[in-house]
């Protein structure tokens, strides 16, 4: 097992998520990184589905219980084992009882820890994975708690023979890609032509449910009512300040304020490691302006 010494500012535990289970109310959730989590389990041997540690900006110590082979990916960030500089990004050998600090991330917000056999907390609907929306899965990382490992699944794999390893580094300003449509038709025209020249923030109050952004709010067209509905990966709400709000793997899959269109899943890691402040804009392709 491993025991939590410095729990960190937001660490949990993450997986590939609850798919297919939108139907029953259930976010996908998983990791918010999902290139940089199958990254690291390929690293230390683990199929990509095991279940990794997800940290927020200010990283983790655990201490390891038994031998270990791990990896830190994601947003780079300082990693000692007993206080020693070891790699990131690639395999590292630890002995029982020694302690794996991730320190503060240099840039990027998230990074992802691997162990060979990965956590081995009990799966609640096929998942090992934190929700922090429903509230399924494992707590978030408190100190002096305990998770089990798995068996390792086989050796680690040097760098150089991953395919498309190393992933590109967490960008210092985000362009995100947007399919207009359901409900673009709900905003002024001048919203839509406006919007791929908006300069917008991340807002602090961004979290594993959505990147909020602070900028020129988005005028509307309509101002009736919507009934809620169904709301997928990357989907581009706007709430009534009329500031967009990209969602993240724990989004509910109900809504009620207008999706202006969706950002692609091949975008969303990079918003994942956008800190509080980053720029973020916004480049709208698919549907015609309707007017």
């Amino acid at each position: 097992m491993i025991e939590v010494v410095r729990p960190g500012a937001l660490t949990t535990v993450q997986d590939l998520g609850r798919r297919g289970m939108a139907q029953l109310g259930v976010p996908r959730g998983g990791a918010l990184d999902e290139p940089a989590h199958r990254l690291a389990n390929r690293l230390v041997g683990n199929p990509e589905s095991a279940a990794t540690l997800e940290t927020t900006l200010s990283g983790t110590a655990v201490r390891l219980h038994r031998p270990s082979v791990i990896a830190v990916t994601g947003a780079p960030a300082p990693v000692t084992v007993d206080g020693r500089p070891v790699a990131w990004g690639a395999p590292v050998h630890a002995p029982a009882g020694a302690v794996l600090e991730v320190a503060t991330a240099v840039h990027g917000l998230r990074s992802y820890v691997a162990f060979s056999g990965g956590i081995d907390v009990p799966p609640v609907l096929g998942s090992r994975a934190t929700d922090l929306l429903s509230g399924l899965g494992p707590p978030v990382l408190a100190a002096g708690q305990t998770l089990p490992l798995g068996e390792p699944a086989g050796p680690p794999g040097p760098l150089g023979s991953l395919d498309g390893a190393p992933v590109s580094a967490p960008p210092r300003s985000l362009v995100l890609r947007l399919l207009l449509g359901p409900r673009h038709d709900w905003f002024t025209r001048a919203a839509l032509e406006g919007l791929a020249g908006a300069r917008y923030q991340v807002a602090a109050a961004s979290n594993r449910i959505a990147v909020r952004t602070d900028g020129p709010p988005l005028e509307r067209l309509v101002h009736r009512e919507l009934s809620s509905e169904g709301m997928v990966l990357g989907s581009v709400q706007v709430p009534p300040d009329g500031r967009p709000m990209v969602f993240l793997a724990d989004h509910p899959t109900t809504g009620g304020y207008p999706v202006i269109g969706v950002v692609p899943a091949a975008d969303l890691a990079g918003a994942a490691q956008a800190r509080p402040g980053a720029s973020v804009r916004f480049v709208t392709t698919g549907a015609n302006i309707p007017f």
